[in-house]
């Protein structure tokens, strides 16, 4: 496995790492939990260094998950996490139903760092996130706040998830920002305006969440896939037969570069990503070994300059149908 450092701050990392949130929330009801757990340990034999998880996830069985999974690793493995909602049962912690109420205020987030630590058996949080920018509390102080914790001792690297170009650099002049997470294939291409050229600037890493665009451009769904009510897909626009039959022209296209290289659309949708730039690190997620073994595989892959203008100029010719999230889940990003 190759590895990556996120940014200038020297946190190496593999060049994929594994998102564990499908594990045991958004996708369907929660896996058997020894099945994850090998899952989890099979993604570390094979080289995986950076595994994503967070509080709101569950709430927290995926944080325990990953931290009885990785607890013979620690100090191998580089874990991230995130604060920000306020998971008090009257606010609906379930998360998508009109999704649980920001909450980042400093108290806040010393709070859920303590209970992370002891969720995720370490004594360090390698890397904490605040999962989505909270307009109630000024970033300056949510930056302050991951500073004292990084004084003391309990995190190493601060990181911000859906943030906005103005508001990363805000935070950074406080407190370093060490890597940036947004959701970014090449299906939502969002970031390339703004964000990835203000973390270029600023030397911060990118995590991109969803990179096989919530497993659409795996080219396994078509207009005719049904999603269960446990499936936080039945709730993206997206994700209608509309919007599934339209974008289909995207997985049309992974298809034949990948034919081209004897890969799948998945490898080539990772691959695309992983030549983007030398610090981006995504983070597909899973829960079966044969997905995990193909998607590692996408590191193997060698785009060429002229494959990646072809992705470019076909990519140019097709318009993405349909929002990434429901009205109110929308508003909480890119701010």
């Amino acid at each position: 496995m190759q590895k990556r450092k996120l940014g200038n701050s020297n946190l190496e990392v593999s060049a994929i790492g594994l998102g564990c949130m499908g594990m045991s929330f958004s996708y369907g009801p929660p896996k058997d939990k020894q099945e994850m757990i090998a899952l989890l340990r099979a993604a570390v034999e094979r080289g995986v260094t950076f595994f994503d998880t967070a509080e709101v996830y569950g709430p927290f069985i995926n944080e325990e998950l990953v931290g009885e999974a990785l607890e013979p690793f620690r100090g191998q493995v580089v874990i991230a996490t995130k604060f920000g909602f306020n998971l008090d049962p009257a606010h609906d912690p379930r998360g998508m139903k009109g999704g649980p109420a920001l909450d980042s205020r400093p108290e806040r987030i010393k709070q859920v760092a303590e209970a992370s630590l002891k969720r995720l058996r370490v004594d360090t949080i390698d890397l904490f996130y605040q999962h989505r920018v909270d307009l109630d509390v000024p970033i300056e102080d949510v930056a302050g706040a991951v500073k004292e914790l990084i004084r003391e001792g309990k995190v190493k690297h601060f990181g911000l998830s859906e943030a906005a170009a103005k508001t990363i650099r805000r935070a950074h002049a406080v407190q370093p920002v060490t890597a940036v997470q947004s959701e970014y294939s090449l299906w939502t291409r969002g970031p390339e305006a703004e964000v990835l050229p203000a973390l270029e600037e600023l030397g911060i890493g990118f995590v991109p969440y969803s990179p096989l665009g919530k497993g659409f451009l795996t080219g396994k769904m078509d207009e005719n896939t049904k999603f269960g009510s446990t499936d936080f897909r039945s709730t993206l626009p997206r994700f209608t037969p509309e919007a599934l039959k339209a974008n289909q022209a995207l997985v049309d296209l992974l298809g034949r570069i990948a034919a081209q290289k004897k890969a799948t659309p998945a490898q080539i949708a990772l691959a695309w990503l992983l030549a983007q730039k030398p610090w981006i690190v995504p983070i597909p997620g899973t829960t079966k070994l044969h997905r995990l073994e193909e998607n590692i595989g996408a590191v193997a892959i060698e785009l060429t300059a002229e494959d990646l203008r072809e992705i470019e100029s076909a990519a140019a010719e097709i318009e993405v149908q349909g929002a990434r999230y429901p009205e109110k889940l929308e508003q909480m990003t890119g701010r």
